[in-house]
């Protein structure tokens, strides 16, 4: 092995033992969602936010809340309501009446981890005002810009039963959203073992960091790097042209989604401990990444049919590629 293939796998094993160590003192506190956790540290290796969609109760405050504490990141939550006005979330210039200057107040999008609670609540004027912050890492306020703090990650939630008093969000916003994800309900033993754990008091409350979070820029590099070869990315062309000419579909995915596909599938094989992508990587995370960003035909909606479906019987027909041929 070369020098820098010998670096890849050694970086690698960094990426694999710290997302290791982080998910399991987030199991401490979300019990039964491995796989949910995984796939959002995977969203945040890849620069990514998420959209999570479920109803009240699920612990979505918790898991991100959870990450947040176990890397040492700052955390902030901000509910999203029909009143909320874009200055609320990017922040707002006052004018300092002793320097006679304005003087730039940051809001909550200056923070590490950003929890959009009930994001199509919020006016369309106002999720516009995230759509900067999550494509382009900074917020315009009077004529000026002003970067983010790295890492940074949204993760919004969204109740997909009500829809009084909502905007629902345009597929410009979907598409800026790298994965969508619902956590779903606990099986019977995990919500046992959830109701003996808060017996006396949330285990949150005992939390502890673990790792070190401002490291995860460097881990973000690292995995940039995890190798794709030409039939991994031809597989991953595949999928994505498939639901552009799909009969069920009106809308296909964009080169976006390619894109967030590439870079998710690298992650994913990072989380796995290799320095390569194969094809499980992106079976693995077609459906979260892709689902939101493809629509449905009217006919086919009313049948009943969902984006999920079109691209799990996608997956079965088109064909893998063999490692290595």
């Amino acid at each position: 092995m070369d020098s820098d293939g010998e670096a890849n796998r050694i970086a690698v094993e960094e990426v694999q033992e710290f997302l290791g160590t982080l998910i399991a003192n987030v199991e401490k506190v979300i019990v039964g969602k491995r796989s949910i956790i995984e796939l959002l540290l995977i969203a945040l290796l890849s620069e990514g936010h998420v959209l999570i969609e479920d109803v009240p109760g699920m612990g979505k405050t918790m898991v991100a809340r959870a990450i947040a504490i176990s890397s040492g990141l700052e955390f902030k939550r901000l509910q999203c309501t029909p009143d909320l006005l874009p200055n609320d979330v990017t922040g707002v210039s006052i004018f300092n009446q002793k320097n006679r200057e304005f003087e730039f107040r940051p809001g909550p999008v200056f923070t590490n981890i950003l929890l959009a609670d009930e994001i199509n609540r919020a006016t369309p004027r106002t999720q516009s005002a995230l759509l900067e912050a999550m494509g382009e890492s900074q917020v315009s306020v009077d004529g000026l810009t002003y970067s983010l703090t790295r890492p940074f990650m949204v993760l919004a939630t969204q109740n997909p039963i009500e829809f009084e008093g909502t905007f629902p969000l345009p597929e410009a916003q979907m598409d800026r959203f790298l994965l969508r994800l619902s956590l779903g309900y606990p099986d019977v033993s995990a919500e046992d073992t959830m109701m003996q754990m808060q017996q006396i008091r949330h285990p949150i409350e005992s939390l502890e960091r673990v790792v070190d979070g401002n490291q995860i820029p460097v881990l973000q590099h690292q995995v940039r790097r995890v190798h794709a070869v030409e039939n991994i990315r031809r597989y991953i062309l595949n999928i994505v042209y498939a639901t552009r000419s799909h009969s069920a579909l009106a809308l296909g995915a964009s080169p976006r989604g390619s894109l967030a596909l590439f870079r998710t599938a690298q992650a994913r094989a990072a989380l796995q401990g290799r320095d390569f992508v194969i094809p499980d990587d992106v079976k693995y995370i077609t459906v979260p990444c892709l689902a939101h960003r493809i629509v449905m035909n009217p006919e086919n909606i009313l049948g009943g049919e969902t984006t999920t479906d079109v691209l799990r019987e996608l997956l079965k027909h088109i064909e893998v590629p063999i490692m290595g041929a």
